[in-house]
């Protein structure tokens, strides 16, 4: 009796959490710990999964807060927001975010003190940034920058920093793995704005899709799935054309996307898109690990 009642409660506060997105956290990890080959440490990995993990699901709360206190998602398709339909108090909302961090944090110290600690400057940055997207008196997310954090930090950041606090080094292919990994996770915001663009329109937030109109921030989410399907190769592993057997799946996406789907048929193809992601990392892994 008592678990019946507390399974919605739960199941709520897993929808907030966005599971739909949690690729965008577990594909670089994966990619880059294949990547390191023989110098993969399990536990290493393991926590930088964990920093990822936590970080992405903290993003998501701390959207849900911000968006939900200046009321920029009182009238929005898409996933539950907690705050804006009133399943969840902001101040609970915000909690779960700091809870979110503080797992990333936590993580993130130990995987400093295993490899080095200006990794901790690194972690910061990521704590900021994931905060400053729509948080604070001057959200970047509300000015069209959403995708060069992603970019950055769920591409890059995390796929160049899973490599190196398992092998102590930078290199020219764990960039190159990168590029994928990155332009993927902004696939998934690139289609998650498109979708918003109308109401984003209606209360001033200026993302980029807003930015550039309906038609070309349609065209730029196609760049971003070619992109991720050009760089691979520049591993210097000629298996990551392996990789290639995913562009069905891409090009059916790419295809609804450019037909003008909207609103709420966007949001089987933005789940399509994060299995896009999670299908294509693991290929690009097994390609490496040979």
């Amino acid at each position: 009796m008592q678990s019946s009642i507390w399974r919605p409660h739960i199941n709520i506060w897993i929808q907030g959490a966005r599971p739909r997105t949690l690729p965008a956290a577990v594909a670089p990890v994966i990619v880059a710990t294949v990547l390191a080959g023989k110098e993969w440490k399990p536990l290493q990995a393991l926590l930088a999964l964990i920093v990822s993990l936590a970080l992405q699901i903290a993003v998501n709360y701390s959207n849900d807060y911000s968006d939900g206190i200046r009321g920029t998602d009182d009238d929005r398709v898409g996933p539950v927001r907690l705050v804006a339909s009133g399943l969840a108090s902001a101040q609970s909302v915000k909690r779960a975010a700091q809870i979110s961090f503080l797992i990333a944090c936590i993580a993130g110290l130990v995987l400093a003190s295993l490899s080095a600690w200006w990794v901790i400057l690194v972690g910061i940055a990521s704590v900021l940034a994931a905060w400053g997207y729509t948080g604070g008196h001057a959200p970047y997310g509300y000015r069209g920058f959403g995708e060069l954090s992603v970019f950055t930090f769920f591409g890059v950041v995390a796929t160049v920093g899973t490599f190196y606090v398992q092998t102590l080094e930078i290199t020219l292919a764990a960039f190159a793995a990168s590029i994928p990994m990155g332009a993927l996770s902004c696939a998934l915001l690139a289609i998650n704005n498109i979708r918003d663009l109308p109401g984003d329109q209606t209360v001033g937030k200026k993302t980029l899709a807003v930015k550039l109109g309906d038609q070309k921030a349609r065209k730029f989410f196609v760049g971003l799935l070619i992109t991720a399907y050009i760089f691979p190769i520049f591993t210097g592993h000629t298996l990551a054309l392996l990789t290639l057997a995913t562009a069905p799946a891409a090009y059916a996406i790419a295809r609804e996307v450019l037909a003008g789907a909207k609103g709420e048929d966007l949001i089987p193809l933005l789940g399509r898109t994060g299995q896009l992601q999670l299908h294509f990392g693991l290929t690009f892994a097994l390609a490496l690990s040979f």
